[in-house]
């Protein structure tokens, strides 16, 4: 077997900074450019029948190889979590409440 066409996987050492957090997002707004795409991630904060506000707290530039890996990863992960939890909805009157804000 040729060496230079063996495929090794590097081992990935995650670090978190200091300033490392985590928070819920209940929405995310999209954006797209020919260089790269924009996640802003929120909360939903007032909601009527005429309004809804958001509340965005993070924004994430990515790269559009990193943005179709992204797609991928969480593809395989929500059928993993159909399959052992069952479908998921996103039809605010199925699913007895707001459907989260995805532009």
């Amino acid at each position: 077997m040729d060496p230079m066409n063996v495929s090794v996987q590097p081992n990935v050492n995650i670090v978190e900074k200091d300033d490392y957090r985590e928070h819920y997002a209940n929405s995310v707004q999209v954006r797209a450019s020919l260089w790269d795409f924009f996640l802003q991630f929120g909360t939903l904060g007032n909601q009527s029948a005429e309004r809804v506000d958001i509340n965005v707290f993070q924004g994430v530039y990515l790269s559009p190889q990193q943005a179709k890996a992204l797609m991928s990863v969480l593809s395989q992960n929500l059928a993993q979590y159909e399959q052992a939890f069952g479908q998921i909805e996103i039809d605010p009157t199925k699913a007895g409440g707001t459907a989260p804000a995805i532009q």
